[in-house]
């Protein structure tokens, strides 16, 4: 900087700090910490795409079996990544792909390693490692958590180009793919004789959409205080036993282990394949399995992780729950946005008739802010229809506020034409509980009795106060 002070976040200041703090780890990270927070604007960016490419050489944590790996990364703790879990092996493949736009190059890379363990409340760690976001292809160590025990392998690849943003420092850690989903099931699926596994309302879907922040920025959408199921959850002294409730159904919902179906949004035919009709009950829509389903979805975009999240409305484990949309938010106090929404033919389901194949027609996603637990603001559907656009190109997007009389219109011939031509029965259309049907609130309750029978024998055990003691 001639004539003037030299710039102390310049590049070359910044190697300078480096090459002098390079004797100490820990004096480097702070280095790094420091002068990623004081001037995050004046540290060169980079775009990411990160292989996740396999492990090998991990320890088994089960007497019986081997392990159910996954992983959890994340980068500079601010923005993080969770892998599909693979099942029953020592030596995981995943190739899955993250791509991450606007990373300081600073920045560092934190992996966890664990094993999915569906019968305790929490998963087993495995390990650990970090390194940098320099490009290349890398072999990590994994380091278990006593004595830094040499638990593994880890490979990954990492290429790295500068930021074609011309402000990367305004949205950095921006998630840009590939759109990654999970399909989860019901812990309550098969608990009725003649219930088909694979049915779609014993079923969610996770969703990570791209580039959330640019179109909401800090936009979030907090829980209606006038509405009295959002009441319950959210304030009063009972609200503390109906949240842990609902908690515990989403846990269920959402637990991620080998049976889940993990996937790749590339296109329309992913998004359609999603929406299929599946495997039903009714022996004659059989033929309707690989078609579009005419059906309605309840959703929320998350606060804690900008994930789409949704099941169909009349899905069987909404049932006394005091709302389906704090069910899929695990109860946050806020959300991005959050409503219903339906595919449909272009113009409608009233005008449309199978003889046309699904790939013989446009298609359309019907959008809305029908959310009573959080009333999202009409004022931003324009915002959420660029953000269905921006990840959904092939899709014609509507987004209407809850009241347009063209929102129930387009809903209906959804609902009716389901009725008529699918072999939908009406009470499918919202939640409900067959006859002998073990509910997933059920379930919860059961687990919650569990829990403190539990609790009473070790308080038992430990004070001498047992039923035999007097």
């Amino acid at each position: 900087m001639p004539g003037g002070r030299r710039n102390p976040f310049s590049v070359t200041r910044i190697v300078d700090a480096f090459e002098h703090a390079k004797s100490n780890a820990k004096e480097v990270a702070q280095v790094t910490k420091t002068l990623a927070e004081a001037k995050l604007g004046q540290i060169p960016f980079a775009d990411l795409e990160i292989q996740f490419i396999g492990a090998s050489g991990l320890p088994k944590m089960d007497v019986v079996g081997h392990a159910d790996p996954y992983f959890v990364a994340d980068i500079d703790e601010k923005i993080t990544f969770v892998s599909a879990v693979k099942g029953n092996t020592l030596a995981p493949v995943w190739n899955e792909t993250w791509r991450v736009k606007n990373v300081p190059v600073v920045a560092d890379l934190h992996v966890q390693v664990l094993d999915k363990d569906d019968d305790a409340p929490h998963d087993d760690f495995i390990g650990k490692f970090k390194t940098s976001v320099s490009e290349g292809t890398k072999e990590a160590e994994i380091q278990g958590p006593l004595f830094r025990k040499d638990r593994g392998s880890f490979w990954l690849k990492i290429e790295s180009t500068p930021s074609i943003d011309k402000d990367p420092s305004r949205f950095p850690y921006l998630f840009d793919g590939p759109i990654r989903f999970s399909r989860h099931y019901s812990p309550t699926v098969g608990m009725l004789t003649n219930l088909d596994p694979d049915q779609r309302l014993y079923s969610t879907w996770k969703m990570y959409l791209r580039g959330i922040p640019l179109f909401f920025g800090d936009k979030h959408q907090g829980w209606n205080r006038n509405y009295k199921a959002a009441q319950s959850i959210f304030q009063g002294p009972t609200s503390i036993v109906v949240r842990s409730g609902i908690q515990a159904g989403h846990r269920m919902l959402y637990a991620r282990n080998a049976r889940n179906l993990f996937g790749v949004i590339d296109g329309f035919s992913d998004v359609a394949q999603l929406l299929h009709g599946g495997k039903s009950n009714h022996p004659d829509v059989g033929q309707f399995e690989h078609r579009i389903k005419p059906a309605v979805y309840t959703y929320i975009i998350s606060s804690e992780d900008d994930s789409f999240r949704f099941s169909e409305t009349g899905a069987a484990f909404f049932v006394d729950f005091a709302s389906k949309h704090a069910l899929h938010s695990n109860c946050a106090e806020t959300v991005r946005y959050s409503g219903e929404f339906h595919p449909r033919p272009k113009g409608g389901w009233a005008a449309f008739s199978d003889d046309f194949q699904d790939h013989e027609v446009n298609w359309e996603l019907v959008i809305d802010n029908n959310s009573g637990t959080y009333a999202p603001d009409k004022m931003l559907l324009p915002d959420l229809k660029e953000v269905l656009e921006y990840n959904f190109p092939e899709f014609e997007i509507y987004a209407w506020d809850r009241e347009d009389p063209k929102l129930e219109e387009s809903r209906e011939a959804c609902r009716e034409y389901a009725l008529k031509h699918r072999g939908v029965k009406k009470h499918e259309l919202q939640p409900y509980a067959a006859s002998g049907e073990e509910t997933l609130s059920y379930r919860v309750s059961l687990g919650a009795q569990q829990v403190g029978e539990a609790g009473r024998r070790i308080f038992e055990s430990v004070t001498g106060n047992g039923t035999g003691n007097t």
